[in-house]
This record gives C-alpha cells, sequence and structure tokens, in this order.
C-alpha cells in the first residue's frame, strides 16, 4: 500500500491492527452491445471481462465486481426493468441476469438495504454459444418472464419465480425453445399487449434484416404473428413501449428498432376486438388481404392488431447499436405513463432524443450529445436512468458518458463523472514515488494515472478515485511498467510487445494539476524546481509527443 493510499485506507482496528478495506475499483466495459443495463434499483450493471460490475451513478464509482462467469460477459438485465414502474415500490429485492460468451446464464439477488449481494443460482444450459441478447418484463410482483437468445440461433423463453423479501428464494424454469435458423437472433424485446393482459408479444431480430414477432401466453408457448420488413441491415436493438394512449385513441403498442443500416424505424400496433361471430377462415382471409394494404395484421386472443410503420428517423451518420425508450413513470390512480421520447446511440460518436412535435406529431432530433475526440470510436449503446433525468453510453474503447439535465426551464445536459478504467488484461502497476497515484498498463495498449480525488466543494466528503491522465496511448499490448526512483523524479519506463522500453516524464503542467486536483500529501510543489519538461506538443502529422523544455534543451 503506498503512504497515500495508506491516508485514505488505513485504518486502525479495535485490537490495535491494520484493517484493509476496499477504496477502489477500475475496470472498463466489455467491447459488446447489449453490455449495460441501467436497474429501476438506481444501479448500472456491466461486463467486465468475466466479471460483471455494478456502479453507482451518483457517486461516479464501481461499488463492487461479481466473479462466476468462466467467459467474458456479453449481456446483462435487472429484474424488475426500469418499465416494471408498478412492481418497484416498495421492494426490497432486486435480481440480475448475465449472460456470457460461453452460453452461461447466471442470476444475482441484492437487498436494497445493505447492498449484500449474493449468487442465486445459474440456469440450464439450453445454449451451446455466447449469449447475445437478454429481455424481460415482470408479468406480476413475484413472476418474471424473459427471453435468451444466442449465436447459436436459439431463443429460449424462460420463467421466474421470485420473492420480494430479502430471504426470498429464486425458481427458474424453461418455458420453451424456439429455433430461428443459420442467422441468429442478436436483440429482444417483450411486452405485455394492450386490451389482452394475458397475452406477450416477442419481438426479436437479427442477421436477416426482418423484424420477427410471435405472440404467446403467459404459459410460454409462442407461435410466430407476423414480420416486419424495411431496414436493410442486421437489426441491432429493438424496445417496447408501454401502451399509450394519444388524442383519446385506444392504447397503441409502440416498437422502435435500429439496424446497421444507420436509420431508426417506429412501428405501431393497433388494436381491435373481434366480433364473437367471426369464424377462423374470415379472420385468416383478412389478415392476408390487410397485410398487402396496410401492413401486416395478426391475432391474440380475441384482439387483432394491426401493425403499421409509424416514423422513420434519420440522422446518425453510422450504424445505430442502441434504441430505448424513456421509463414511464407513475401517475395518481397508479397508472403507468409512458413519455413519447426515445434515446438512441450511434457509432458515429453521437446519443440522439428524438420527441414527436408537438403541432405535427413529426418526430425530430431535440437533443444531441457526443463526444469529439479522435480517440472515441463511437457508442455501443445508450441508457436512460430510471427517472429520466440522466443518459448513459458506453464506448468502443470500454469508457462511458453520462449527461444529466440540469436546467431548469429548458433542457441543459451535462456532462457527470463516470468510473473508468482497462478493458483488458491489466499487466503491471506500480506506485508513484511518494504515493500520490496508481500507475497501470494493459494489454488494451494504454498507460492510465489512478488518483484520490477530494470533492473540493464539500472537502469533507469521501473521497473517491478517478482516472486522471493516459500517458501512454500504444500500438501494441503494453507488458511491464516502473518508476524510475530518485529525488523529484515523476518518470517511468514501460515495455511492450515490440520489445522497446519507453521512459515518460512528467510536465509540470501535470505536476501543478496533480497537486491541486487530488489535495493528498506529500507535498509534491517541491519538485516543480527539478522538472525540466514545461508541457508536450504533438505536430499535426506526428505520432508521439515532443517535450518543451523549461529553459532549453537540456545538455546530455
Amino acid at each position: 500500500m503506498s503512504p497515500a493510499a495508506g491516508e485514505v485506507a488505513g485504518a486502525r482496528g479495535e485490537g490495535g491492527g491494520v484493517e484493509a478495506r476496499r477504496v477502489f475499483i477500475g475496470a472498463g466495459c466489455n467491447r459488446v452491445v447489449n453490455n449495460v443495463s441501467w436497474g429501476a434499483c438506481g444501479l448500472v450493471s456491466f461486463g467486465a471481462q468475466n466479471a460483471v460490475a455494478l456502479f453507482s451513478p451518483q457517486r461516479g464509482e464501481i461499488v463492487t465486481t461479481l466473479p462466476g462467469h468462466k467467459a467474458p460477459v456479453n449481456c446483462t438485465l435487472w429484474l424488475p426493468t426500469k418499465k416494471d414502474v408498478l412492481h418497484v415500490r416498495g421492494r426490497e429485492t432486486y435480481y440480475l441476469l448475465s449472460g456470457s460468451a460461453d452460453g452461461a446464464i447466471l442470476a444475482w439477488k441484492i437487498g436494497s438495504g445493505k447492498g449484500d449481494w449474493s449468487h442465486v443460482l445459474q440456469l440450464p444450459g439450453m445454449h451451446k454459444k455466447g449469449i447475445t441478447c437478454l429481455a424481460g418484463r415482470m408479468v406480476s410482483d413475484t413472476i418474471a418472464i424473459f427471453a435468451s437468445t444466442s449465436s447459436d440461433g436459439i431463443v429460449v423463453i424462460w420463467e421466474m419465480v421470485i420473492e420480494p423479501t430479502p430471504g426470498g428464494s429464486c425458481k427458474v424454469s424453461c418455458l420453451h425453445t424456439l429455433s430461428v435458423g443459420s442467422k441468429p437472433m442478436v436483440s429482444l424485446s417483450l411486452a405485455v399487449l394492450p386490451e389482452q393482459r394475458s397475452h406477450l408479444i416477442l419481438a426479436m431480430g437479427g442477421l436477416d434484416h426482418k423484424i420477427h414477432i410471435y405472440c404467446g401466453d403467459k404459459s410460454g408457448k409462442f407461435i410466430k404473428a407476423c414480420e416486419l420488413k424495411g431496414h436493410s441491415d442486421w437489426i441491432r436493438s429493438l424496445d417496447f413501449s408501454l401502451p399509450v394512449a394519444i388524442s383519446s385513441e385506444k392504447h397503441n403498442l409502440f416498437l422502435v428498432s435500429s439496424s446497421q443500416d444507420r436509420t431508426i424505424r417506429i412501428w405501431k400496433m393497433d388494436s381491435e376486438a373481434i366480433s364473437s361471430g367471426s369464424t377462423a377462415q374470415l379472420r385468416k382471409a383478412n389478415i392476408e388481404m390487410t397485410s398487402y394494404i396496410e401492413g401486416p395484421l395478426f391475432v391474440a386472443g380475441s384482439t387483432s392488431y394491426q401493425v403499421s410503420l409509424e416514423s422513420l428517423l434519420v440522422g446518425h451518420e453510422d450504424w445505430v447499436y442502441s434504441v430505448e425508450w424513456q421509463p414511464p413513470t407513475v401517475l395518481p390512480g397508479n397508472e403507468a405513463h409512458q413519455a413519447m421520447s426515445i434515446l438512441s446511440a450511434s457509432m458515429d460518436k453521437m446519443m440522439m432524443i428524438w420527441r414527436p412535435e408537438k403541432n405535427t406529431g413529426l418526430w425530430i432530433n431535440s437533443v444531441t450529445v457526443g463526444e469529439l475526440s479522435h480517440s472515441a470510436l463511437g457508442f455501443y449503446g445508450g441508457h436512460w436512468q430510471p427517472d429520466g433525468k440522466s443518459i448513459l453510453a458506453h464506448d468502443y474503447g470500454g469508457s462511458f458518458h453520462m449527461w444529466r439535465d440540469v436546467g431548469l426551464d429548458s433542457e441543459n445536459w451535462q456532462p457527470q463523472i463516470v468510473p473508468s478504467g482497462h478493458f483488458a488484461p491489466v499487466s503491471d502497476l506500480t506506485w508513484a514515488r511518494s504515493g500520490q497515484y496508481l500507475l497501470s498498463v494493459s494489454h488494451d495498449q494504454t498507460t492510465r494515472i489512478f488518483a484520490p480525488w477530494r470533492n473540493q466543494v464539500n472537502p469533507g466528503d469521501m473521497i473517491y478515485w478517478r482516472e486522471i491522465a493516459r500517458p501512454q496511448i500504444h500500438g501494441h499490448d503494453i507488458n511491464c511498467v516502473a518508476f524510475i526512483q530518485g529525488s523529484g523524479n515523476h518518470r517511468f519506463v514501460s515495455g511492450a510487445d515490440e520489445k522497446v522500453s519507453r521512459v515518460f516524464e512528467a510536465p509540470l503542467s501535470f505536476l501543478k494539476t496533480l497537486q491541486q486536483a487530488t489535495l493528498l500529501k506529500p507535498d509534491i510543489s517541491d519538485d516543480f524546481d527539478n522538472v525540466q519538461v514545461l508541457g508536450a506538443n504533438m505536430s499535426a502529422l506526428g505520432l508521439s509527443q515532443k517535450p518543451i523544455y523549461t529553459h532549453g534543451i537540456p545538455k546530455q
């Protein structure tokens, strides 16, 4: 333990011994779509190599990691979900599902009071290849229906029976298995049908450019209802809204889809009761005729549903990996209200919020946030906070980006602090000379500096560790690092796969920032006189930074 870390984490036990406690976890998000889930409990889950990591957006730090998988984690899902607002209130226990690249699905449980996690069970091995997506809904306070899809071309429908109390048990059973052929599905969404609360609708999309709609009851028997065509590339994300009542019409269900063709499509499902005198042949004839004229039509129970394209959203300049409806809110009278707002995330490094214009009803892009850095290679997913006040994205490099609406009279989305870390195995780490910061290297080809960061607005608050610099971004995996010892030295040497050792020295500008930001002792201001490098500069066509010396080029 470093001297500085001892000031933060060291504590004396009752017997006079030293008590060790965790003060920092650094981890990056796996480079996979559907990897992140923001739960109704307020925590964000994501896969970090073979572990599931959880971070608190309020504190901006990772609170724990859940080991158990034997392969990288591909996707996570909270139960209850953000849409299950009527099943969340007063709940003391939340469940988390995680799927990995070897086809395993694990279930975890947390009590909202103490935050103690436990591994509940591992689901039966129904999948032979990596899990690509998890989607589910609560159908009652104690029963959840969820679906999983895999690269093996199999979609499995599951039932989870849970007890809402902290000491309750959890049971999972397989209800139905669907085979989708040689072109697997990579996106799922599940919802309860309006006007037919005993029936569920499952949408799945994948490599065949089509959206496949299945209907079933709560016993889990699903049959194919129709196909939605329009996208010209892989379907990457699907999300059902809650039933929406527009202009005194009956409740309609909306489905939003995104694709690698750079477009977003909103599908509307109108419901209409079928008269008791209709025969099965008449129903079939009506379906065949309507499918050619207005769009696909299917029947569930005593209600028919007409599917039509509500809107085509064009605005992103690259693959759209994620779309998500804004989470619903609870109105007086115990009724869930669905806001007409959609969040999309794309590989063009942008997230957009789409809303219908009040007068015309046309969907427009009302908010755009993103990253302009050349090192950011696009977003793999975007997610709403349960209350709709914040949005979160994870990118190609495993980093998180979060914005919060801090405006009073109008929207004002501002960046927020999020945790960070390596998204590939960490190969080495070392403490600085006096322990002010920690240096780590990884096979993600970066060198990162982490330091304890005290809140300068409220100095009495807790100290959180932050990534404050990346002194080296390389083209090879970095395997080792060491600080060069000596009075006033802030130099380190690193070695990578190309078998060349490189020496780096901290410039004066970085040391001054470090001194002001961390607010930790020992004071490094005495080292300022020994620093030879004032700053660094990179030429327009250069690949490495050149030092700017304080008094010209030093003598060798």
